[in-house]
């Protein structure tokens, strides 16, 4: 059976799986990954344009970021319904419905914690209190939508009979998706299937409501676990692109998709999401959260597609089925046979771009051309590589407070190093010198100079992004304030512009979020 064949078949037996997205808030509460408003919407709109049925938009009671972030999803989302978060009080329900009054259409998303561990020690609740608050939850959702997720934080941790009687309570209180999270990714497939099984058995009125899974990767059983939930009668899972989330993150999004779709003979589902959006998700959501795909990442790593092994390489030219279960094509990952350099026009740069993913507005796709031809006065050869690191490096670069300009170091064994560093804050140019004990530190001195603050410096990363000695470096810079914690990217042929760019969008981040006001709690399922 070819690819194809299996991908297609038993079409008329499959069942919907709702896709739920929540990129945007779990996928934001990884440490150092929170996006602006601006980034927010782009990702929202191409979620919207993929086919992702739920967009879980943010969590409003949190900030005021959050709430704007929530409100203004609400606005450009034309098909996907928006998921406001909420915890089981009044205050969050209502800013939750206020945050979603413009949305076509509307999901608040409650939750409370059932665990015996989270009730004794979070909460410092006696299960008689959960349960009340349970039905007073929704039922105060109710009041705003006819769409009201419920969710069992830690629910693989928590007793039966007491998981029970709050499905039960929740579903007759009105919610009609019913969400069992693996809170902190520790149960296995086959416990996943057998508690959703318990609970369509025992409790009644399951068969009205949808059943949702919400996996952690803690022990790498995200997917796992959500297709075996799947398996088990959930019809919605919640995942994120690239897998983004707390501590390990989250069920992967293109993970799940590409299961399903690659394997139709045994997962006999169907999802509404658009697999040949999966690439330019991932580096759009890469890019703005300064989160690096790791090189392996499944679907969606640099070498997913890549064959290396001689053996691999001769099966793949006689048949690429012998080592591919799924085409590149299939998940957005265009070839293409033009070779770019100096001398390539606008048009060939555009197609480019779109082979590789990217949809730029014109004044980022005019950034990109000019950095473009930038880097092809300095390198013979432009990989494609090159030009995904040029143009993320634009994408985090861009609607910044503070902007480099110029910098000039002074190297070598004889004393301190020394750098002339020319940087725009809030559009004023300064420029100074520092030293320090080798060029990057001297280089860091330099931005403290122009820009006091007090973050330390937690992660200093440098990769090459191809070979050669003319190979663009891309650096990745962490910083930590108070808590805070924000990773930065730069890349450049010189890897200490690109450690500089690298600092300074890590402190643009900083101040993003040192405007949003401090959330009360972000444990959520």
């Amino acid at each position: 059976m070819t690819i194809k064949e299996n991908q297609n078949s038993n079409s008329a037996n499959k069942e919907r799986v709702v896709i739920f997205d929540t990129t945007l808030r779990d996928g934001e509460q990884s440490p150092g990954a929170s996006m602006t408003l601006e980034e927010k919407l782009k990702v929202a709109s191409l979620l919207d344009e993929m086919g992702v049925d739920i967009i879980e938009a943010g969590f409003p009671i949190a900030s005021n970021g959050d709430f704007e972030a929530v409100t203004e999803i609400s606005k450009i989302v034309k098909n996907s319904v928006v998921c406001g978060l909420a915890r089981a009080s009044n205050n969050d329900i209502d800013r939750a419905a206020d945050a979603l009054v413009d949305a076509k259409q509307s999901r608040i998303h409650t939750f409370l914690a059932t665990s015996p561990l989270h009730m004794k020690y979070k909460l410092q609740m006696e299960p008689e209190q959960v349960l009340e608050k349970v039905v007073s939850s929704v039922t105060r959702a109710r009041k705003y939508t006819d769409n009201v997720e419920w969710s069992a934080e830690d629910g693989t941790r928590t007793e039966h009979d007491f998981l029970c009687r709050c499905v039960e309570a929740a579903i007759k209180a009105g919610a009609t998706t019913i969400n069992i999270p693996d809170t902190v990714g520790y149960t296995m497939p086959e416990e996943y299937i057998a508690l959703l099984e318990m609970l369509r058995d025992r409790v009644p009125g399951a068969d009205s409501v949808i059943f949702s899974t919400h996996c952690h990767n803690d022990l790498g059983m995200a997917v796992a676990n959500s297709l075996a939930g799947a398996m088990a009668g959930a019809r919605q899972i919640e995942c994120t692109i690239n897998g983004l989330g707390e501590r390990a993150g989250n069920a992967a999004l293109e993970e799940v998709v590409m299961a399903i779709n690659t394997r139709a003979d045994i997962l006999p589902f169907a999802t509404n999401v658009n697999p040949e959006y999966l690439t330019r998700a991932s580096k759009l959501v890469a890019a703005v959260a300064a989160f690096p795909v790791q090189y392996n990442k499944a679907i969606v790593g640099k070498n997913a597609f890549a064959h290396e092994s001689g053996i691999h390489q001769d099966g793949m030219l006689k048949n690429a089925e012998t080592y591919e279960i799924m085409t590149p094509e299939s998940v957005g990952l265009k070839e293409t046979s033009l070779v770019m350099g100096k001398h390539s026009g606008r048009a060939a740069f555009a197609d480019k771009l779109k082979n590789l993913g990217y949809d730029l507005g014109d004044n980022a796709f005019q950034d990109a051309f000019q950095r473009f031809k930038e880097l092809g006065d300095k390198k013979k050869h432009i990989y494609d590589d090159d030009i995904v690191a040029l143009v993320d490096d634009g994408l985090a670069t861009s609607n910044e407070r503070i902007r480099f300009l110029s910098l000039r170091v002074v190297a070598g064994s004889d004393g301190p190093s020394q750098a002339t560093l020319s940087l725009e804050i809030d559009g004023e140019t300064g420029e100074t010198t520092a030293t320090g004990d080798g060029p990057v530190d001297a280089s860091f001195n330099a931005i403290k100079t122009l820009f006091a603050h007090t973050a330390t410096l937690e992660l200093y990363q440098v990769h090459a992004v191809t070979s050669g000695t003319d190979a663009q470096a891309e650096v990745s810079v962490r910083l930590e304030e108070e808590g805070k914690l924000v990773t930065g990217r730069g890349a450049h042929t010189d890897t200490l512009v690109a450690s500089v760019r690298a600092y300074v969008s890590a402190l643009n981040k900083l101040l993003v979020k040192r405007e949003k006001t401090k959330p009360v709690s972000l444990i959520a399922s």
